[in-house]
């Protein structure tokens, strides 16, 4: 029999037995959906914190000088007790590290803290409040709706000035030109300067409930009471530039704390690269854990299809019996039933495949979880389905082909 008549013939036995069939694809639509639906958020989450959270986070060829890293989840007991000995960053190793950087780089001086602010229009909320100094808002690449940034002046006397998000600006001066207004944060006044287009949220969390005043201004003894900075920003036109500057900032730390060569830095550079080492052991550990459900779906989808076929060989042993008759040979009866399992098993996963991304859609429109789909895992479940369906027949597709053509005959 050729193939295409068999998937012919499997088809016009899906169309008559409409309600068999569909619960015999049923356990393999349900795993496949399942299967595309945690590899669409995957897949989402991945492109999201590489293209997107990590380069509004940390910025494009740009490294950040620490005392430890900020992103990672991976982390020992014993690291981070040796984090925890490890000397502050303080801003006065800023000059240090600003007289070995390359013409052409940018720096800024990062610390930040949840902040309770308030103003004569609204109630208080808390905010996330920075502390910068230098380059700041050119290394994030912020566009201001209306104003100003503080200028290198107000910077260096540390003036009262602030720049605020525009979730900031709505609350507490809503309806209102916030341009020259006062908010208090810490209970110390701020004249807000500047607001910053809408950044939008990262993983549900806001990127406009912020404000940003300058590093030398009282809330920098807030944000940080140590003394200490959360973190030295240095951005290079290009990723090899980026190197070699982190060569040049690693000796100057070095040898400003008197490490010897045979010893670790007790410090860290971090950049978006370093940044997901650990989001690609994360990815792979949710990978791994969303599909294996998905797997057992389909295995007990397998199970059904060749019970269904199984008792499909029983119901159709008459019909079996005539085609040997005519002169059916035993592959041709063995094909015929394989077919009929691969095509259920792919009709299946074809709808599974719909379902799994209309449910990725729908998670997307209605969650913080990202989700885009990998054109590898609509290959990768179609054959899937396609090998489940194959494996499932071959017992009942083998039973049928050895039926003996008188005794199926002899069949009510």
């Amino acid at each position: 029999m050729p193939f295409f008549e068999a998937v012919k013939l499997a088809l016009q036995t899906i169309r008559v037995q409409k309600l068999k069939s569909f619960f015999t694809l049923l356990g393999v639509m349900i795993g496949v959906m399942f299967l595309i639906a945690v590899v669409s958020i995957v897949t989402g989450m991945s492109k999201y914190v590489e293209e997107d959270f990590m380069g509004r986070m940390l910025g494009a060829n740009t490294f950040t000088v620490r005392r430890f890293p900020w992103f990672g989840n991976n982390t020992t007991e014993e690291e981070w007790q040796e984090w925890q000995r490890r000397p502050r960053v303080y801003h006065r190793d800023v000059a240090l590290v600003r007289s070995t950087l390359p013409t052409g780089t940018n720096y800024a001086v990062e610390s930040q803290d949840q902040i309770w602010a308030t103003s004569v229009y609204s109630r208080p909320r808390q905010v996330e409040a920075h502390a910068v100094e230098g380059d700041y808002f050119t290394i994030k690449k912020y566009d201001l709706s209306s104003g100003r940034v503080f200028t290198e002046q107000e910077a260096d006397l540390g003036t009262p000035v602030v720049v605020i998000g525009d979730e900031v600006a709505s609350f507490f001066f809503a309806d209102l030109n916030p341009i020259g207004r006062e908010l208090k944060m810490g209970g110390i006044p701020y004249t807000v300067i500047g607001v910053i287009e809408h950044q939008g949220n990262l993983f549900g969390q806001s990127l406009d409930k912020t404000a940003y005043a300058p590093f030398l201004s009282p809330l920098h003894r807030l944000t940080n009471p140590m003394g200490d900075i959360d973190g030295l920003m240095v951005q290079a036109p290009n990723d090899v530039m980026m190197r070699d500057a982190m060569e040049m900032v690693r000796e100057v730390m070095r040898s400003h704390r008197g490490l010897r060569p045979a010893q670790a830095d007790n410090f860290v550079m971090e950049t978006s690269e370093s940044a997901l080492v650990s989001f690609q052991q994360t990815k792979n550990i949710m990978t791994i854990a969303g599909t294996a459900l998905p797997a057992i779906g389909l295995v007990v989808g397998g199970m059904v299809i060749m019970n269904i076929m199984l008792v499909a060989v029983a119901e159709r042993t008459r019909e079996i019996g005539i085609r040997k008759a005519l002169g059916a040979r035993r592959k041709d009866i063995l094909r015929q039933f394989l077919v009929e399992a691969a095509t259920l098993s792919t009709m299946g996963a074809v709808l599974g495949i719909l379902l799994g991304i209309l449910g990725a859609k729908i998670i997307a429109a209605n969650t913080p979880l990202p989700a885009a789909i990998a054109p590898w895992s609509l290959v990768a479940a179609t054959l899937l389905g396609t090998v489940v369906g194959v494996v499932s027949g071959v017992m009942p597709a083998r039973k049928a082909s050895r039926l003996d053509p008188i005794e199926a005959l002899r069949q009510e």
